[in-house]
């Protein structure tokens, strides 16, 4: 294959991260497959992490006496990076150098240079994959693998496993490979530099929705230096872990994790089928109503509105991925205030808006202006609630995190509570009909489940109970302000009607009299 000149052969780094490796090296390198450039154009660098023993002129000589047919390097950090720093540089290195997948190979001889090509492939199908020494059933513990370290990966990766949504057999294995395409869209220069920078970048992965495949691997236990700190290791690999669910939940933001999958059109998800602002909206929305729905992103709100007879009118500052959900639909950023609307107005809804805008007092008051204009008969209105119990606790706890979504979301330039939230819309002469509390929207963190709706109906009672602590959000009825110039007339036709009553009064008593 390798003679074939139609054939684009990937570029193959085998990586190998040695620190103090001086016994095992040679070894590893001697077990090499010879034939892998009849698959890939290969290159074998060492990074050596600034060791205090002869691993670098062992390796050197290795090369040498090896006689591997493919380019040879060893790079030597003159300050030790870390296990994670070290893995740094080598995969900055692949990408820099144009590779097209790298496979880490550990310098201690704990794993099978054999299966290189094996793993290397797996990462070219998939975007990563994993040398998995559980992939057959007690292979590990006939490789040597002492039981503390067998109990304890398997009780991590099944915690794991849990907190990431994966069902992955191992995630503690340090036989990886990957794309160099992949690599270089993660962040992982930010990843730790000790050794659970394996679960960083794994975690990494993960969230940026790409797929991950396992082969299963030989296990070899010799009389390599285990260097890890086994408690050390097992409170950070849980700890970052927990981080990324906490950072899904908009409790705890790390910009490590902020690589989720991209997504087209809005971010936000339908809320129509439990409880949330936009099933408050539907049941207080009369039939046929002319509706201004204000951010009303990709018109979840304004599909089930329609299925009432309503004419929905959306402004938001994104196009939404089909413009057919609204009646009519403005492209345009409610900062720059309200755009010219044709409609005649009913009832006016803005769901989780009002937190994001420059000037909320200044656009309410414009508001109130259009709602008198328009004769607008209501709006709706609702906000994440700042004093939530979970934000009360982060804040004694001396967390103040703002997160890709949530009531801290990163797009919010304000919060409220329930009385400032209220108070903003009565000093510009709205009047509050309703201030209701809306519980968390566990199905969308929890998924459609038994577990989210008991949990569902859990926070509705403790909102009966303390709305102010226990409400997610807040869901506000809203009178529009009155207009004035209408009051002078409805009272001097009140005036009127009073004096004809009086008069027809008069009238008939004289008429009587005179029978």
């Amino acid at each position: 294959m390798k003679d074939n000149p139609f054939i684009q052969r990937p570029k193959l780094l085998i990586f190998i991260p040695s620190f103090h490796a001086e016994r095992h090296i040679e070894s590893v390198v001697d077990r090499i497959p010879r034939d892998l450039d009849d698959t890939f154009q290969t290159e074998v660098c060492v990074f050596d992490d600034s060791s205090s023993d002869s691993t670098v002129s062992t390796a050197l000589q290795a090369f040498q006496h090896v006689g591997l047919p493919y380019p040879c390097r060893v790079f030597s950090n003159p300050t030790n990076q870390g296990y994670g720093g070290n893995q740094k540089l080598g995969y900055q290195f692949a990408i820099n150098s144009d590779f097209d997948v790298v496979v880490m190979l550990h310098g201690d001889g704990q794993y099978p240079p054999e299966d290189i090509a094996q793993l290397a492939q797996t990462a070219l199908d998939h975007g990563a994959a994993f040398g998995s020494r559980f992939g057959t059933k007690g292979g590990a513990r006939a490789g040597g693998m002492p039981s503390y370290k067998y109990v304890g990966n398997r009780v991590l990766t099944s915690v794991q496993n849990r907190l990431l949504g994966t069902n992955l057999t191992e995630f503690h294995s340090g036989f990886r490979a990957y794309r160099t395409e992949l690599l270089s869209t993660l962040p992982f220069q930010l990843n730790s530099n000790d050794f659970h920078f394996d679960t960083e970048i794994f975690i990494q992965i993960v969230r940026a929705g790409h797929q991950i495949g396992e082969m299963p691997i030989r296990t070899h236990y010799g009389d390599e230096e285990c260097r890890v700190d086994g408690m050390s290791y097992a409170g950070n690999v849980v700890s970052q872990s927990l981080r990324s669910r906490l950072h899904d939940l908009g409790l705890f933001y790390e910009r490590k994790f902020d690589v989720e999958a991209e997504r087209t059109g809005s971010i936000y998800q339908s809320k129509v089928d439990f409880a949330s602002p936009a099933t408050e909206a539907l049941a207080r929305i009369p039939d046929g109503s002319v509706v201004l729905d204000l951010g009303g992103s990709d018109g979840h709100l304004a599909v089930e509105l329609k299925k009432k007879g309503c004419t929905v009118v959306g402004v938001d500052i994104v196009a939404p991925a089909d413009p057919a959900n609204f009646d009519r639909f403005i492209q345009h950023s409610l900062d720059d205030g309200l755009p010219e609307i044709d409609e005649d107005i009913d009832i006016v809804v803005m769901l989780d808006v009002i937190e994001h805008l420059r000037s909320p007092e200044d656009f309410v008051a414009e508001l109130g202006r259009f709602c008198i204009d328009r004769n607008v008969e209501t709006m709706l209105v609702s906000t994440g609630n700042v004093a939530f119990i979970a934000q009360r606790i982060m804040l004694m706890l001396g967390q103040f995190n703002y997160g890709p979504r949530g009531i801290l979301d990163m797009t919010h330039t304000r919060l409220f509570t329930r009385r400032t939230i209220a108070r903003l819309f009565r000093q510009a002469g709205f009047d509050v009909l309703r201030n209701d509390g809306i519980p968390v929207p566990f199905p969308l963190a929890l998924g459609e489940s038994k577990r989210a709706d008991q949990l569902l109906a859990l926070n509705e009672r403790g909102i009966k109970i303390a709305p102010r602590l226990t409400s997610f959000q807040f869901f506000l009825e809203l009178q529009p302000p009155a207009d004035l110039n209408q009051l002078i007339e409805d009272s001097q036709l009140h005036v009127a009607n009073v004096r004809s009553i009086a008069s027809a009064g008069g009238a008939s008593s004289s008429a009587a009299e005179a029978a």
